[in-house]
Order: structure tokens, then C-alpha cells, then sequence
């Protein structure tokens, strides 16, 4: 209703000023046209009774005196023009004629000697105010072209300017009498028809599906609103059904949930624990007289990857989380070099800016970021791929240290990018796509980072920063 009020006050208002200026606009023009008329019977008078010849070079001594006395009686500005354009008599004083006064323009004559009424109104606006001048042919009794009559006329508005203010501050009054009745009318409506919609709203904005909601117990007068309480309560009782299924799916989901992590902490061990006891079949020298040194890596080796699986075992056991953080002092670098020794493959490099990166944080959980990475890296690159590499970085930063694994594998592809850290997302035939997603969950609670950057069939690079906590 405000609305349809604004909208009409100000279509009415702009009608309402159109229409005074067209009224204007034909009050000028029929007023001009009326004074015209009447100087030309005057005019037609005084030629059809002067002692002087018709002639056009007579016209300055027939209006000699006559010019003043026709502007005084019709209260008008008269200008009398030879048939070439230049002026011949004028009402004004003779100090405000000039010396040599303009001639009518020639564009003027012509579209009075063209037009069928042997008439041209000419309309300049000057200083904001319109001036019209009428031009048109004086005649003898034989019709025959004497001279040019020019009439100038100043439009003055001031009466219709009045008028339309006055109209416009009526409108304005009267419309906002009808603002403010629509206003409280529109109050006490709204406040009628919501009164109980305010209870049904309170009562939605409690309703949760972890608490026992209360049903609407209201009798409205509306049928409508009768029909959305039904609606409310029947909901509520099937919210009270799907709240006991919703959380026994959510313990089964749980349970699903961590049987998944669980099989993939104890699976990522197991794979380079794998390699290590191959790559020691394969290698192994009884004679080498490295022996010894060998034997205690690949035991050191395999001891850490043990050490993650009774922690994952331990964890599981006790209904907790996944492994603790057990923060100690460390190298960094040692430990990510030592990390890619169960990697056989001569094209993963280890490169360091520094020997020596000492922070606080869990070995294991270190050891499984960087694995998880590489092994995801050499995965990456295709079987029948000939030049292969995965480039592992250590560098020192402000206060974190920067971990980055780059390999020239396929890369990942546009659609697949924002879903990479998804729990279950994987584009490999194996494997249940949780590692990213608990790899990035360890960086995440040491306060870190985990970002890649991609490009489809050059490779991949995935850049870890974890802070330097030497406390």
C-alpha cells in the first residue's frame, strides 16, 4: 500500500507538472497569435487610410507617427521590416534603437516567404527565459508584400510557476496524511496477522534436532495458519524419529569412519617396511664390510615403521584418537632424509640448504607426512614415463621450516583440485583416499600449512611449513 501511494503521488505530480507547462506553452502561443492579429487590423486600417501611395518604400513615413500609438494600444514591442530584412520603424525609444539595427536573418525570411500562412514564430530562450518573436508579411488591399511585421514576445511564467507550487505542496500535503494512515494501518494489520506467526517463529528458532522439541498447542483464527501448525507438529514428531536413526547411523558411521583410518595408518607403514626387506634380499652382501652399518639402518628402519603401528594399535585400543603428539627435539633434516631411505628408486633426490634444522615436534608423525607425500609423488608418474624425478626440499624460513615435494608426474587435473584433501577422494585404482586428508589434519594442529601447486601433465609440487618450536 506505501508503496502503490509513492508511486502514484509522484506519477501524479509528474503529470500534473507537465500538464502546466503544455497549458503554459498554449497559452503563450494563442496569446502571440491573438496580438498579432489585432496590430495587423490596425495595421490594415491605417494603410487603408493613409494619404501616402502603397508603396513599400513608404512604410517609415506611413508609421512615422502612427508606430507608437499602435504600441500603445495594444501594449506591445512593434518593429516594422523592409521585404530585405532591414528595419524600417520600431516602437522602442529612440535611444534604445540602435545605429545601425540587425536585419532579420535570412533563414528567417525565407521560411517566411516558404511558409503557406506568410508566417514564422521564432523561439530563443535567454537567461532562463523563453522569447518567442512573431514575423510575418504586411499586404496592401491587393495582397501585394509591403513589409515584415515583427512582434517580440517574453513568456512570463510566474503566473503558472504559482500556481504549480501551490498545487504541488496541496499533493505533497495531502499524500503524506495518506503515508502516515497507511503507515498505521499497515502496523496494525501486520501486527493482526503475525500475532501468531510470532509464536510458530519462536518457537522454529528453538527447535533442534539434538534436544526434544515441544509441539505448538494455538488455535489461531486463520485457516492458514491453523494448517501451518499441523504441519509444525507433524514435523516435529518425524524430527523425533529421524533424530534416533540419524544417531545411530552417526555411531555406525563413526565406527566405519575409523576403521578406514585405522586400516590406512597401519597399511602406510607396511608398504615401505615392504620395500625395506626387498631392497635387503636384493642387496644384502655377507661379505660387504659395510654389513653391520647397513643391517642397523635397515633395522632402524623398520623399527620406526613398527613404532607407527603400535602407536596407531595403541590409539585404536583405546577408543582414542589417532596417535598423540609425542613432541621431541629433533633435526629435521636428518629425519626427512632418513624418511627416504625405504625409497629405492635412484630418481627420488634429498636436497638441503642446511644440515642442520633443530624443532620440536612428533618423529612418527613427521616420517608419515613425508612418506605419504613421496609415495604419493612416485605414484603420480607414469610406469612408462622415461625421465622421472621427485625432488624433496628442506630450506630454513623465518620461523618455520619448509618441507617441498615436487615430482614430473601427470599432475591434477582442474576438476579434481578443490577436492584433493577430501577424505575418500583418490584418483588412484588403490588405496581409500584418506592420507592427504590426515596428513593435512598432523599439519594442522602443529599451527602449519599444506598448499600445491599443479599443472596437468608437468607435475606437481606439495609445500609443507611447520613452525620452529624450540620450547
Amino acid at each position: 500500500m506505501i508503496l502503490l501511494i509513492i508511486v502514484a503521488s509522484v506519477l501524479l505530480a509528474s503529470i500534473s507538472i507537465i500538464q502546466f507547462k503544455n497549458e503554459a506553452k498554449e497559452y503563450h502561443q494563442e496569446r502571440l497569435e491573438r496580438k498579432e492579429n489585432a496590430v495587423k487590423e490596425h495595421i490594415n486600417y491605417v494603410l487603408a487610410t493613409t494619404t501616402y501611395p502603397l508603396k513599400a518604400n513608404n512604410l517609415d513615413l506611413i508609421f512615422k507617427d502612427k508606430i507608437h500609438e499602435l504600441a500603445q494600444i495594444h501594449n506591445t514591442e512593434i518593429n516594422i521590416y523592409s521585404l530585405d530584412g532591414k528595419l524600417l520603424k520600431s516602437s522602442k525609444e529612440s535611444f534604445a534603437v540602435d545605429a545601425v539595427a540587425p536585419p532579420i536573418p535570412d533563414y528567417i525570411l525565407k521560411l517566411v516567404r516558404s511558409s503557406i500562412e506568410k508566417r514564422f514564430v521564432d523561439i530563443k530562450t535567454r537567461d532562463g527565459v523563453k522569447n518567442r518573436s512573431s514575423y510575418s508579411l504586411i499586404k496592401d488591399e491587393k495582397f501585394k508584400p509591403l513589409g515584415i511585421l515583427n512582434l517580440p514576445y517574453v513568456e512570463d511564467d510566474s503566473y503558472y510557476d504559482s500556481e504549480l507550487n501551490t498545487f504541488l505542496i496541496r499533493l505533497g500535503q495531502v499524500y503524506s496524511f495518506m503515508l502516515l494512515v497507511a503507515f498505521g494501518l499497515a502496523y496494525f494489520l501486520s501486527t493482526y496477522i503475525t500475532k501468531s506467526l510470532k509464536t510458530i517463529s519462536d518457537k522454529l528458532s528453538e527447535t533442534n534436532l539434538n534436544q526434544k522439541n515441544e509441539m505448538i498447542v494455538l488455535e489461531a483464527s486463520s485457516k492458514e495458519i491453523n494448517f501451518l501448525i499441523k504441519s509444525y507438529n507433524a514435523m516435529v514428531e518425524k524430527l523425533e524419529k529421524s533424530a534416533i536413526k540419524l544417531a545411530q547411523s552417526e555411531r555406525e558411521e563413526a565406527w566405519r569412519e575409523m576403521a578406514k583410518q585405522v586400516a590406512h595408518e597401519i597399511k602406510n607403514p607396511l608398504t615401505p617396511m615392504r620395500l625395506t626387506v626387498q631392497s635387503f634380499q636384493r642387496k644384502f652382501n655377507p661379505n660387504d664390510p659395510d654389513v653391520r652399518q647397513k643391517m642397523n639402518d635397515y633395522s632402524e628402519t623398520l623399527i620406526q615403521q613398527i613404532d607407527t603401528m603400535t602407536a596407531v594399535a595403541s590409539a585404536f585400543s583405546n577408543f582414542a584418537s589417532m596417535p598423540a603428539q609425542q613432541n621431541e627435539t629433533l633435526n629435521v633434516v636428518e629425519v626427512v632424509e632418513l624418511s627416504l631411505d625405504i625409497f629405492n628408486e635412484d630418481y627420488v633426490v634429498f636436497e638441503s640448504e642446511e644440515t642442520e634444522i633443530i624443532s620440536k615436534m612428533d618423529r612418527t608423525q613427521l616420517i608419515r607426512i613425508i612418506t605419504n607425500l613421496v609415495k604419493n609423488a612416485t605414484q603420480a608418474i607414469p610406469e612408462e614415463q622415461e625421465d622421472k624425478k621427485v625432488l624433496v626440499t628442506v630450506k630454513r624460513q623465518v620461523n618455520s621450516v619448509e618441507i617441498a615435494v615436487k615430482d614430473n608426474g601427470i599432475g591434477i587435473k582442474k576438476e579434481d583440485i578443490e577436492r584433493v584433501f577430501e577424505p575418500k577422494f583418490t584418483t588412484k585404482t588403490s588405496g581409500m583416499g584418506l592420507g592427504l586428508g590426515i596428513i593435512r589434519n598432523i599439519i594442522e594442529n602443529y599451527k602449519g600449512t599444506i598448499t600445491f601447486e599443479t599443472s596437468y601433465g608437468s607435475g606437481t609440487t606439495f609445500t609443507v611449513s611447520l613452525p620452529i618450536t624450540n620450547s
